[in-house]
Parts: C-alpha cells; sequence; structure tokens
C-alpha cells in the first residue's frame, strides 16, 4: 500500500512563495509518476505538475515559469515550490502518485493566498 503525506501549506500574500511537501511510503518503485492536484471551492481537481517516470516534467499553464516540482534522489519525496503566489492559486494542493495504473492520493493541504 501506498501512503502519501503532504505539508507546507499555509496562508501567504500574493507575490510570495510557499514549499509543499509530499512524504512517500510503501511501494512505490516504478511509480509512473509522482505530482501535484489542486481543487478549489467549487471547481474540479486540475493537474499543478508531475514528474514522469523518466523524470519529464509537465506543468498546467498557469503555473508554468512560477511553480517548480522536484524530488528526491530515493524517489520518495516530491516537491513543489510556488513562487509569485496569486490569489487565484487558493486551493486544497494534493499529492498523486500513479503506480501500475493506480492513483494514490494525500490527504490535502490547504494553500491560501492573500490579495
Amino acid at each position: 500500500q501506498v501512503r502519501l503525506v503532504e505539508s507546507g501549506g499555509g496562508l501567504v500574500q500574493a507575490g510570495g512563495s510557499l514549499r509543499l511537501s509530499c512524504a512517500a511510503s510503501g511501494v512505490i518503485y516504478n511509480a509512473n509518476s509522482m505530482g501535484w492536484y489542486r481543487q478549489a471551492p467549487g471547481k474540479q481537481r486540475e493537474l499543478v505538475a508531475r514528474i514522469i517516470s523518466g523524470g519529464s516534467t509537465n506543468y498546467a499553464d498557469s503555473v508554468k515559469g512560477r511553480f517548480t516540482i522536484s524530488r528526491d534522489s530515493a524517489m520518495r519525496t516530491v516537491y513543489l515550490q510556488m513562487n509569485s503566489l496569486k490569489p487565484e492559486d487558493t486551493a486544497v494542493y494534493y499529492c498523486n502518485v500513479v503506480r501500475r495504473e493506480l492513483n494514490y492520493w494525500g490527504q490535502g493541504t490547504q494553500v491560501t493566498v492573500s490579495s
């Protein structure tokens, strides 16, 4: 079983920065991808950024140039560095791991950006 625990959310003013972390435990070797999604009130969950198994990355257009996804060498922790935050980035951010066509999710961490 895979367990994902996020940390690093909080309240920040527009223009500020936050760094989210997601620690993975359990069997995650050969994961297809590790990444971050977010869900704002009344909206669908959307991809923010992910790292594919070969190391390539995908970003939502809305965060390109502001957010950076990375992972540690053991590939058990994935980070999301968020700079130049905007009020529209306010959402619950979820860590996601895809392995053998199964999706695993963390419990989510709230990010609130005040104007």
